[in-house]
């Protein structure tokens, strides 16, 4: 039976009493060098022992020693035990000068005590934890013997590098020594710093930059398999350098999570894993707000629609993190929002939320979930998003993403929901497509509400990688499967986020947003598609043009050869974010301006007019210019993925 708190603190508080007191008695000891003690200083030896023990165990208990972990023991525990040790001398000194002016006492004594005191309480400690680090109890003669050279290695380890020397590259290391069953040793870090080459981390050597790998490795007899790269901070230009260190010298290697996962204390071993096209994602993190962000969450009734997909379930797990009162899963594919439901609940402890099975465009449904939940907050990522199938089906995108958003901000307005943030897209300016024309429409018809109680935002956005249908899924199986990896043409570009920043964004604004803002990610440069593809080839072991083709297959109707993120008619100018712009447009539309043509692209859609949708959507969005015909042939994937 597992021992309670109590029991342990009680365990705690005598092992110290005992520590505390031989400290006491062994700077007596030494000060007269082990002889026999004159009677006065017995005397004062026994008087004070007691009361002066008393004292040290209050310290203690001020700095919580007897609530911690022994087998964890760390610096900041250390640091506690000094702290209690120096402030019970101070407080004893001061006691003794003021009543007794010291007269008779030796003073050494307390010098002695102090620095005892920190050497045997601290040392316990530390002791417990290489002990534990072994793997209590099993205390063999060769595991003491490594115990005593100061590290312990079990057989048949995994020989490797790491790359860095800094924050990260100690966590994991640590956590090799608390757990060697992991069977990893480090026989060298590599780390650019010249003023970290030669030093010793954890006992490793730090024997030079990344340049030094491959000769360094010519030096070893007993080969090394695998190179752990734990640059958190590191730009993708350092990164990919890592990579190319490690395919030329024919390492593996394996990458530590995000500085994100490192802040939760997320660097274990357990925690390492395969370099990511994340990872060579040529732009800087977006950091959060997140003060700002829990103002207007926590404890607020969050209702996510498009909840299933890529952004909207994301949004959920994040939102999760800002402890809503609620959190409303709207969403029409019973399939994803049984996923995402379970994963909040099982995966995640969140059980405060609603799955909400239904379609946008069933107004009378979307009134029911308003009056019967009463959100505060809305996040609005639901819609179609497929270039290509919406060039087939322009009803359904007309239906979707204009018809049943105006009803949502309407129903919202109504039901005084606080504030609403639209989930927007890089194709809705200057569109090309039905996709972008719509996505466009959608933001200026929220822009038509701003001014009244509800505050409103739209966020744009580049592509998000590795979402469903995007091209990081396509080039995926099209590599398994030995090629070729298509391309439509070699210099497309695309702006690039992930999931998890693109989210991030979305919180940051509904922060920010009250007017009818547009919010774009300062997203850094474009990235080739076809470089993209070569990256994953890279990272699957083979080389491109060579192990596996890519290949050119022309543009599609539709299809932009690259995205833009501000249109003519608006300039970007710096927002309260430093990683965020504000759109500032020449003309807003006024109240009521799209309600003729609403009624009229209603009736189209009805109808499945093509034809007449574009017609219409060209005049409520005069800079979308329509591809003649209006047709596409296969309905292939795009080359990135829409956010929305």
């Amino acid at each position: 039976m597992p021992s309670s708190p109590k029991r342990t603190g009680a365990l705690f508080n005598a092992v110290d009493a005992l520590l505390a007191a031989a400290a006491y008695a062994l700077a007596y000891l030494v000060r007269f060098e082990g002889g026999a003690l004159p009677a006065e200083q017995w005397t004062y030896l026994l008087a004070f022992i007691v009361p002066f023990t008393a004292l040290k165990l209050l310290f203690f208990r001020l700095f919580h020693l007897h609530r911690g972990m022994w087998r964890f023991t760390s610096i900041h525990d250390l640091a506690a035990v000094a702290k209690a040790a120096t402030l019970a001398s101070l407080v004893m000194l001061a006691a003794l000068l003021i009543a007794h002016r010291f007269h008779g006492f030796s003073r050494s004594v307390f010098v002695l005590d102090w620095l005892f005191t920190m050497l045997l309480v601290g040392g316990v400690r530390v002791f417990i934890r290489m002990v534990a680090g072994m793997g209590w109890p099993d205390l063999s003669r060769e595991r003491l013997m490594h115990l005593a050279r100061g590290r312990w290695r079990p057989a048949a380890r995994r020989r490797c590098v790491l790359f860095g020397a800094g924050t990260a590259a100690e966590a994991l290391l640590r956590d090799m020594e608390d757990r060697p069953e992991t069977g990893i040793e480090v026989a060298a870090i590599f780390d650019d710093n010249p003023s970290k080459q030669g030093l010793r981390l954890h006992g490793v050597p730090v024997v030079g930059g990344l340049d030094d790998v491959e000769e360094w490795l010519t030096t070893q007899r007993t080969p090394v398999q695998e190179a752990l790269i734990a640059l958190p901070e590191a730009v993708p230009e350092a990164m990919r350098r890592a990579v190319d260190v490690c395919e030329r010298a024919g390492l593996g290697y394996r990458t530590i999570p995000s500085l994100h996962e490192i802040a939760q204390g997320r660097v274990t071993v357990s925690a390492l894993r395969e370099v990511d096209y994340r990872d060579l994602l040529p732009r800087e993190t977006a950091q959060p707000e997140r003060e700002r962000i829990s103002a207007y969450l926590t404890g607020r009734r969050v209702l996510v629609t498009g909840a299933g997909g890529s952004i909207g379930s994301e949004l959920c797990r994040q939102i999760a993190h800002f402890d809503p009162a609620s959190l409303l899963l709207v969403e029409m594919n019973e399939s994803s929002l049984y996923t995402i439901a379970m994963e909040l609940e099982h995966e995640r402890g969140f059980t405060r939320h609603a799955p909400l099975l239904g379609t946008l465009a069933d107004r009378r449904w979307i009134e029911w979930v308003f009056a019967e939940h009463k959100p505060h907050v809305v996040f609005h990522a639901a819609a179609y998003k497929h270039v290509p199938m919406l060039e087939l089906h322009p009803w359904q995108a007309v239906t979707n993403n204009v018809l049943a958003t105006e009803s949502l901000l309407d129903i919202a307005d109504a039901h005084g929901v606080e504030r609403t943030i639209i989930v927007s897209t890089d194709k809705a300016v200057n569109p090309a497509n039905v996709m972008g024309a719509t996505k466009r429409l959608t933001e200026r018809l929220m822009q038509c509400r701003r001014g009244g109680s509800m505050k409103l935002a739209a966020v744009r956005f580049g592509n998000v990688l590795g979402s469903s249908g995007s091209v990081i899924p396509l080039f995926r199986r099209q590599i398994a499967h030995g090629g070729p990896v298509t391309v439509t043409h070699p210099e497309m570009t695309r702006f690039f986020m992930t999931v998890e920043e693109a989210c991030l964004l979305i919180l940051q604004a509904g922060a920010m947003g009250s007017a009818g803002e547009i919010f774009v990610l300062n997203m850094g440069n474009p990235v080739k598609i076809i470089d993209l593809a070569r990256d994953l080839i890279h990272l699957s072991g083979k080389e491109p043009d060579k192990d596996i083709e890519i290949r050119i297959t022309g543009l599609r109707p539709g299809e932009k050869l690259a995205e833009e993120l501000v249109s003519a008619d608006e300039h970007a100018a710096p927002s309260e974010h430093s990683q965020i712009l504000v759109l500032e447009e020449s003309s807003c539309p006024a109240p009521g301006t799209y309600a003729d043509i609403l009624t009229t692209l209603a009736d189209a859609a009805a109808r499945r007019e093509p034809d007449e949708l574009r017609r219409l959507l060209a005049m409520a969005v005069p800079e979308y210019h329509p591809a003649s015909g209006g047709s596409v042939g296969a309905a292939s994937p795009e080359p990135s993925e829409s956010p929305a």
